[in-house]
């Protein structure tokens, strides 16, 4: 009897050392996750401020749309949460957006190989941004569901582990870009 006890303690052991490791590769994923994001983020960081004097030369008079640009960049670097990252990097976006906007009145600005390369760049990094994303936002569901199940929440409440937030792109990201010539 005493062995059987004895097994079922170690089955039980086992289990709950599986439950936690598995705590803890969820949350190591999810800070891989943020950090290829983060890097991601630096590059387009990065490539803006070549991008804006590229458009300087070519559009001196829009002042505001650079100025904007400029603020928002600052702020996104700033941000250290998701959440206020998020937020940052969507009015980043739309700064952006408006830069192309004002390109689109200078043919050519859109014909110089350097604006030409630049959008290129920036358009992959956003690409490879969004994959971040949504590879971050599906580990940290994995945790935050890992995190709340039975009986692995029992497991998380003991040993600290808490829920992480959610990339999440603002609402007006969502609309359609209105393209006009």
């Amino acid at each position: 009897m005493a062995w059987i006890i004895l097994g079922v303690l170690v089955v039980i052991a086992f289990l709950l050392i599986g439950m936690y490791n598995n705590l803890v590769q969820l949350r190591v994923r999810t800070d891989n996750a943020w950090s290829d994001i983060d890097v991601q983020l630096k590059r387009r960081h990065d490539l803006i401020p070549n991008l804006v004097e590229t458009v300087k030369g070519y559009a001196t008079h829009e002042k505001g749309t650079f100025e904007n640009i400029a603020k928002f960049r600052s702020m996104a670097m700033q941000a250290s949460t998701p959440a206020d990252k998020a937020a940052a990097e969507n009015q980043l976006t739309g700064a952006l957006k408006s830069l192309f906007a004002v390109a689109e009145n200078y043919p050519e600005l859109k014909a110089s190989e350097e604006f030409t390369q630049l959008q290129m760049s920036l358009n992959q990094t956003e690409d490879t941004i969004q994959n971040s994303r949504r590879y971050y936002n599906a580990v940290v569901r994995d945790l935050n569901t890992k995190i709340q199940s039975f009986p692995t929440n029992f497991i998380a409440g003991m040993f600290g582990f808490q829920q992480r937030q959610f990339f999440e792109v603002a609402e007006t990201d969502r609309e359609p870009v209105a393209v006009k010539f």
